[in-house]
């Protein structure tokens, strides 16, 4: 039996023993981790400024206060969560009592991504334990300071028995996915999640999946066109766009795209100054090879604003491209870096067409003073999340469910969606021994007519 077989199995007898579905200790579970993500939030800043150059506030935004918000749900709301919920039961079956229970799934394993690496290694496991599982965490090696750390706090604190950390990179993963476990919840790319899906099936392994993919950002004619330019800014270049959910291409009416340009180039030059390599605001790409791949998407398309680069130190400014084709490759996969196709529209209906071309994105922004507009556009595509007149803040608030469909991910989590996640429901009926029809027994003889009316 390898290391991780071994673990798992303890998990699972731990979890046999019934404690981790007990209310008190999974809110003192969650209170902990609480506790911890407070008193490390010097080390979280740290070590996400070693992986990715993150300046403290995006830190705080996307990892620490969506952590803490997620736990603070669940103290409020765990209790009305795990209560059974009882339904009514058929004429049939009377006299008896019919409920529904959410039960943990068991052993978990939540393998999570580089970009956002607490946030998305945390929030899962906060509704894995309030759901009443046990858990292995799979951080990314490609943002090992983070891994370290996070391996360091769920060590230090937590019995392996119910919370533990695989560190490493692909092989370990592999070694992990050898084995059986009752729930696997992954946030990464499409190519891995197919792999994770085939792990699963030898198992029948139920799997959340969130995957990302091109998200797209319709611009319309009638517009707040200076709050458009910065909250596209903002979101489109925090963590130097290495977010699932970043704008990935701009289809902005051709009425307003010069003026728009304008704002945004103005915008840049606000937030990171006329030389954003120097400023502390704004982060790099995490590896070489990401770096590589997305130096290759630079070489179509107009360079309007940006395009410097500096392998050395991971650097690649914000950039906007004009002139992008469709079969570009900048627009065959999804970009994941601070790089921007801006391409025009003159009727809804067209931008519409080019979005349901490609695969459901995770999210769909629009930006218009017109409601009607942000409805019809509801009703004319698809997409895990729309949002209209901003950017990525639907994400982090524990009372939208948050997930993809079809290419861009399988399931939902966040608040009471992770607990329907973590949990299935267990249907349980209740009945005395008095009042047994005899009408159901053999001999069946003239019975049929009146179990008709029964039912």
């Amino acid at each position: 039996m390898d290391h991780w077989a071994e673990i798992i199995k303890k998990q699972r007898d731990f979890f046999s023993q019934g404690k981790t579905k007990d209310f008190s200790f999974r809110l003192n579970q969650l209170k902990l981790l609480k506790k911890i993500i407070s008193t490390y939030e010097r080390d979280i800043y740290e070590a996400l400024f070693v992986d990715l150059k993150r300046p403290s506030l995006e830190t705080y935004v996307a990892e620490i206060a969506p952590i803490i918000k997620e736990i603070e749900f669940f103290q409020k709301n765990l209790k009305i969560l795990q209560k059974p919920k009882k339904v009514r039961t058929p004429l049939a079956f009377l006299p008896g009592k019919s409920y529904i229970y959410r039960e943990p799934y068991g052993v978990v394993l939540v393998i999570a991504p580089w970009n956002y690496p607490f946030q998305l290694t945390f929030i899962p496991l906060v509704g894995a334990l309030a759901g009443g599982n046990c858990v292995i965490l799979k951080p990314s090696e490609y943002a090992p300071a983070s891994a370290q750390l996070i391996s360091k706090l769920i060590g230090d604190h937590f019995a392996q028995q119910h919370m533990a950390v695989a560190e490493g990179g692909k092989e370990v993963a592999e070694k992990l996915l050898n084995n059986r476990f009752d729930y696997i919840f992954f946030t990464g790319n499409r190519a891995v999640g197919e792999k994770i899906l085939t792990a699963a099936a030898k198992y029948l392994t139920p799997v959340t999946l969130e995957l990302g993919g091109k998200c797209p950002c319709i611009v319309d004619v009638k517009i707040d066109l200076d709050v458009t330019a910065r909250r596209i800014v903002w979101g489109k270049f925090f963590n130097a766009g290495q977010t699932c959910i970043a704008v990935d291409y701009l289809l902005v009416h051709g009425v307003v795209k010069e003026a728009l340009i304008e704002r945004m180039e103005y915008y840049i030059g606000k937030f990171f100054g006329e030389k954003p390599q120097e400023s502390p605001d704004f982060g790099r790409i995490v590896n070489k090879s990401h770096f590589g791949r997305l130096c290759r998407l630079l070489k179509k398309g107009k360079i309007i604003i940006g395009g410097e680069i500096d392998e050395e130190n991971l650097y690649i400014a914000p950039t906007l491209i004009d002139e992008v084709a469709f079969d570009f490759p900048i627009m065959q996969e999804e970009i994941f870096g601070p790089l921007l196709p801006v391409m025009t529209y003159e009727h809804l209906e067209e931008a519409i067409t080019l979005i349901n071309s490609l695969p459901s994105p995770l999210a769909l922004y629009l930006f218009s003073l017109d409601e009607e507009k942000g409805e019809y556009v509801r009703q004319r595509t698809s997409s895990g999340a729309i949002v209209i007149n901003d950017v990525m803040l639907h994400q982090p608030s524990p009372y939208l469910p948050f997930g993809g469909i079809g290419q861009s991910g399988a399931g939902r989590y966040h608040g009471e969606a992770s607990f329907a996640t973590f949990t299935y429901q267990r249907s349980v009926l209740k009945r005395p021994f008095s009042l047994d029809l005899m009408l159901r027994y053999p001999p069946y003889r003239n019975h049929l007519k009146y179990v008709k009316k029964l039912f």
